[in-house]
């Protein structure tokens, strides 16, 4: 009983600690889904072998989908005119990192990560998307068909009406309003079952596995990078979620590279969403995709890790830092409305595990690689997007 106080405690003090940074990074992902003109970025991914990977791996860097959600995003733009390179790159940056990621790694890591792990995704994303464009088979010029539908409450799909009037059918209030609607409802519905269950985890590994056994065998070098690799592979994770089990394995020993080898891998590949990018690009672009993250992710870990023995920095001993600057009022404020949030999105995962596995396909943009959703999926809880 006193081991699962521990774990509780432990957990709770992760969520103070990351609670704020949690709900700004919402916050922003709400408003870019009102205001980024998903028109404009179809027109850019379609020209270009270097321009188009370039501009794919900006864009994925700031929008919070994980490795499900993502695939039927990328089945649109490879619909709307992007070639596979750029359509490989945006599949790598946007479930690597993303605006809600990026505030909870400031808070529950430090600041060197926190820059660290969005240029992490930019290069992985930009190096697998030129190896695609170069390696793959020429590609056919393919017509642009950009989506124009109100991203506020699809009043219109943006094509009877002139961009001016499209423009001016929501006040600023009402687009601001229908981002935060959307933050605190679908994305966060999307995420919430899998980040408390990542805040459990990381509270098992900081109480239950001695700090010995990390510090001994992962502790940095070839070695360690490649057991990350081969864990964060083939699990399904999001990038939020990775975030505190990453903070406690730096804590119980782990090296900075080898945690960065994880947040890498884990919320970019799994074993289902391979298997859809086979459909989605074909074999040889899966290949490249996955080949080029897990070779970026080693050398990058290898890269960090010198970083850090160089500037003399103990990674164990800094992370944390940044959340001690907030209130523990404004914390605790921001962590019951975070467990308010998560009621919702938990009861429906709950009530669809124990209603039975039911059938399904490709409905209502919802994209599964067979016709029974993925273990981890749950109409909406997982990070697929509807």
């Amino acid at each position: 009983m006193n081991l699962l106080i521990d774990i509780l405690l432990e957990s709770w003090r992760l969520l103070l600690e990351s609670s704020v940074f949690i709900l700004f990074g919402l916050i922003v992902s709400g408003l870019l889904r009102v205001f980024l003109d998903p028109g404009t970025v179809s027109r850019h991914l379609g020209q270009g072998r270097f321009k188009s990977v370039f501009k794919a791996s900006i864009l994925g860097i700031p929008i919070p989908l994980c490795s499900c959600g993502v695939l039927p995003a990328a089945a649109t733009l490879r619909k709307q005119g992007a070639n596979k390179g750029a359509v490989t790159s945006f599949l790598i940056s946007t479930p690597e990192s993303g605006v809600d990621s990026i505030a909870i790694t400031y808070a529950l890591m430090d600041p060197i990560m926190t820059v660290v792990r969005p240029v992490a995704a930019f290069l992985t994303a930009f190096a697998a998307g030129i190896s695609e464009n170069l390696l793959g088979k020429p590609q056919e010029n393919r017509p642009v068909v950009p989506d124009l539908t109100c991203p506020v409450d699809g009043c219109c799909d943006g094509r009877n009406c002139s961009p001016e009037a499209h423009r001016r059918h929501h006040t600023m209030t009402e687009k601001i309003r229908a981002g935060l609607r959307f933050a605190l409802t679908d994305v966060w519905g999307d995420l919430a079952v899998w980040f408390l269950f990542g805040l459990l985890l990381s509270g098992v590994i900081t109480q239950i596995i001695p700090e010995s056994v990390f510090s001994r065998y992962m502790g940095g070098g070839i070695g360690a990078m490649l057991i990350m690799l081969g864990v964060g592979i083939p699990i399904y994770i999001c990038a939020t979620a990775s975030t505190p089990i990453a903070a406690s394995l730096i804590l119980q020993g782990v090296s900075p590279g080898a945690a960065l080898v994880f947040l890498m891998t884990g919320p970019a590949t799994n074993i289902t969403s391979l298997t859809v990018l086979i459909r989605i690009l074909g074999k040889r672009a899966t290949a490249i995709y996955l080949f080029s993250i897990a070779v970026c992710a080693v050398g990058l870990g290898l890269l960090v890790d010198w970083f850090y023995r160089s500037l003399g920095i103990s990674a164990q001993a800094v992370v944390g830092q940044a959340a001690k600057s907030i209130p523990l009022g404004l914390e605790l404020a921001a962590a019951i409305l975070i467990l308010v949030l998560s009621v919702k999105p938990v009861g429906r995962f709950f009530q669809r595990r124990f209603a039975g596995p039911k059938t399904t396909g490709l409905h209502d943009g919802h994209v599964h690689a067979s016709t029974e959703k993925p273990e981890h999926c749950t109409d909406g809880n997982c990070g697929c997007s509807h």
